[in-house]
């Protein structure tokens, strides 16, 4: 590089043309004996697991003061955790420095099954409130007793209760420090009005933030007991293959067992880099199936999807007559959108350790994902060890959006502990988890709309064949629910559930079915479908929002205007014209100018609506399209949202940016390729997703109806994050439509899919 040339680069422009950043920094022992210490809580080694409705399952008072939180959910590192404790802060009228909190330890904190549908606001809300509520009612009472007067008269400051006009004062500590309130949850207790709340709705500092970037955090990957070997797993090298043999070597160094059971193959040694060395060295007789598993790649993977036989159909609307409707229409306009699978490529692979002893039959485990009370039903199915005497304590993980690969981990843990007798501790790694994660699933999703002489839109034919997200349930429960359990033989039947869109469209005459195609055969391989960041939402919102605009296409109208024109729901008609105003939208009937010119690089703006869950969210992006390449770069993104009343703006703004990050990545790159009998995608390479070069110049989001007052009536905290990623694809692909008036209707829209597209529509370059 020439003097010129090193001086011209700014830090920005270099990170964006390398196309990432890496930070390194060692952890290691950073938690050396602090997991072992917490196993010692009960001597007995019995770990009942808290009531779902007492208050000492959600809180604790110490005599100096402070309040301890219990949240029984692991956490995506999204603010939540900060969010939380400022519920508790706000009903105590305690500083929120004082509220520290205890996450997902089935031991210490009640089973609120994971977080998993946005839930953690959603169930916080009224849970949190209803239990500080509780707690504080009864601390007025108690402090009336010792103040010598009546609640009525009494007020809390800084979690000091004083009388008012008069002398005394006690503090939450002096009453009650340390013991328990032995009360239910009550649903009387008297809880703030959101209007008088002043902690929450502001934005605090998350403390978490600065371990975060100096390298102090714990994580599920930093855990270490004493005495703890090292696992890795040897997967087999087709789907379906049958383990007929291990032959050795079995001297390798630092080898302490060859575990297997079924097809399912490890090993443990004493050290990690051991482990790692004996999977690859080890000597291994597979059988592969007499037929291959899967379709050979894409085509005849959605010409299986299209032919294939239906396990659960699934009518969700069926209001007139939409064929009838369809039928008679002048105007007729139909389409087809493909959705591949997706990874979900967590940064690390699945990470657990756990401590089994079958002789006293009590387990401990340290797990990353989202659930960490359905890993002890996983333990317990499995092991036969009773469900009280197994502890799951969460740390965060490398990833736990939907049902990643940490389920898995969790099980296998235990699993070779209780071979060995004694700590093991297993790490996936980089090819494990892209090649055997279990798959967001692929849709195939045909639409046809009617449109009669005045303009007007009359039908609406919705039909889609998809594979179910059954085959991996949300929360696994029973050991057939996880990859270890299907190596060994142990099958959960597969699921039945179809997906559907979900809007307020007015439209008279609308039929929407959906399939489950059979999809036996991916079960215990790494093309199993599982829960991805909001479950069928990115597939479905890219069929039907693509859609929206094409009939807007067919009806003249500006797709603004044509949603403004069918949508029934205040909230929803309020979100679209939000996101009309903060993007400066410009309306227009077609493509843009671009389209028609003679440039090799076009620019276009395209929109999306969709809701989810109670949430409403609508997207704009501006692209640039290269013709020559099929190049898709977004220069602008703005998202709306209203999800109620908001607990934390910076928070939820934060996740918001974070998913919409993260869905340009699955929009735009992400694709698990596969052929007859494997999956082909897994490295980075393989399977590329969101690089710094890709963050858009301008990227904003507008909170709407933060007091959850604004249209008029009151409306609770509903799901933020995921409602937020299910339209970033529908919204890119209609603004590709803009830039170059060529519809790209397969997902992700990568530069093969795009050139392609232009090509078979003679607009390539």
């Amino acid at each position: 590089m020439t003097a010129t040339e090193h001086t011209s680069f700014s830090r920005r422009r270099f990170i964006e043309g390398t196309g990432s950043i890496v930070v390194g920094f060692s952890l290691a022992g950073a938690l050396a004996g602090e997991a072992a210490a917490k196993g010692t809580d009960v001597v007995t080694g019995v770990w009942p697991k808290p009531s779902t409705t007492a208050v000492d399952s959600f809180l604790e008072i110490k005599s100096d003061n402070t309040v301890v939180a219990k949240f029984g959910k692991g956490t995506g590192a999204q603010g939540l955790i900060t969010s939380i404790r400022q519920l508790y802060a706000e009903e105590l009228d305690v500083p929120l420095s004082s509220v520290s909190a205890i996450v997902g330890d089935s031991y210490l904190t009640p089973d609120q099954v994971g977080a998993s549908a946005s839930n953690g606001m959603v169930t916080e809300w009224t849970t949190v409130r209803q239990a500080a509520a509780t707690a504080r009612q009864a601390l007025l009472s108690m402090a009336a007793t010792k103040l010598g007067t009546t609640a009525d008269k009494l007020y809390v400051k800084n979690g000091t209760v004083y009388v008012t006009g008069a002398p005394g004062s006690v503090t939450y500590g002096q009453l009650i420090g340390g013991q328990k309130f032995n009360l239910q949850l009550s649903a009387t207790a008297p809880q703030k009005a959101p209007a008088a709340m002043t902690v929450v709705g502001t934005s605090p500092q998350r403390e978490e933030i600065p371990r975060i970037v100096t390298g102090n955090y714990d994580y599920v990957n930093d855990v270490r007991l004493p005495g703890m070997l090292h696992a890795r797993n040897i997967k087999p090298p087709v789907a379906g293959a049958t383990l007929v043999s291990v032959d050795g070597p079995h001297n390798l160094p630092g080898l302490v067992k060859v575990v297997s059971k079924g097809n399912y193959l490890a090993v443990v040694c004493k050290t990690e880099w051991q482990a790692i060395q004996a999977a690859k060295a080890l000597k291994v007789t597979w059988k592969a199936p007499a037929t291959p598993p899967f379709p050979d790649g894409y085509d005849a993977f959605y010409q299986y999807l299209a032919t294939g036989t239906p396990v659960g159909t699934t009518v969700n609307t069926n209001v007139g007559d939409a064929v009838g409707a369809y039928n008679a229409a002048p105007t007729k306009v139909s389409a087809t959108y493909m959705y591949d699978f997706q990874s979900h490529a967590s940064f690390s692979g699945t990470c657990a350790v756990a401590d089994v002893n079958m002789t006293t039959q009590t387990a401990r485990i340290w797990f990353g994902g989202q659930k960490p009370y359905g890993v002890a039903n996983t333990v317990s199915d499995l092991l036969g060890i009773p469900v009280s005497n197994i502890r799951v304590t969460w740390y965060p993980g490398p990833g736990s959006y939907g049902r990643n690969d940490a389920d898995d981990g969790g099980l296998e843990a235990a699993y070779l502990s209780s071979v060995v007798g004694a700590p093991v501790r297993i790490q996936w790694m980089r090819d494990e988890v892209q090649a055997w994660d279990p798959k967001g699933p692929a849709h195939l999703t045909t639409l046809q709309g009617g449109i009669d002489a005045n303009g007007k839109v009359v039908s609406w034919n919705w039909t889609s064949r998809s594979i179910s997200t059954g085959h991996t349930a949300a929360a696994a429960s029973k050991k057939g629910d996880t990859l270890i359990g299907t190596l060994m033989g142990y099958v959960t039947p597969q699921g039945t559930s179809a997906a559907f869109d979900s809007q307020s469209y007015g439209f008279p005459n609308v039929l929407k079915t959906g399939y489950a195609i059979d999809w036996a055969q991916a079960l215990g391989t790494g093309l199993r479908s599982a829960n991805f960041r909001d479950p069928n939402g990115p597939q479905t919102t890219f069929a039907s929002e693509q859609f929206i605009d094409e009939l807007a296409y067919a009806a003249k109208l500006d797709p603004i205007d044509f949603r403004l024109t069918y949508l029934t729901a205040i909230r929803d008609i309020n979100v679209v014209k939000a996101i009309r105003t903060a993007s400066n939208w410009q309306s227009r009937i077609g493509p843009s100018p671009d389209a028609s010119s003679s440039k090799r690089v076009v620019s276009g703006r395209g929109m999306a609506y969709q809701t989810r869950s109670g949430t409403v969210n609508a997207w704009m992006c501006v692209v640039t399209v290269d013709r020559h390449t099929g190049e898709v770069k977004i220069t602008k993104f703005v998202a709306a949202q209203d999800a109620g009343f908001v607990v934390n703006p910076v928070a939820i703004s934060g996740g918001i940016k974070g998913n919409i990050m993260m869905s340009i990545g699955r929009s735009l790159r992400e694709s698990v390729q596969f052929d007859a009998t494997k999956v082909k995608s897994v490295d980075w390479v393989s399977y590329p997703i969101t690089a710094i070069k890709d963050t858009p110049k301008e990227l904003d989001v507008v909170l709407v109806n933060t007091t959850g007052m604004d249209t008029g009536t009151f409306v609770s905290p509903s799901g933020a994050g995921e409602p937020s990623t299910r339209g970033v694809a529908a919204a890119i692909a209609n603004a590709i439509f803009d830039a170059t008036g060529v519809r790209v209707r397969r997902c992700p829209m990568t530069p093969e899919v795009v050139l392609a597209a232009l090509k078979a529509a003679g607009k390539a370059l």
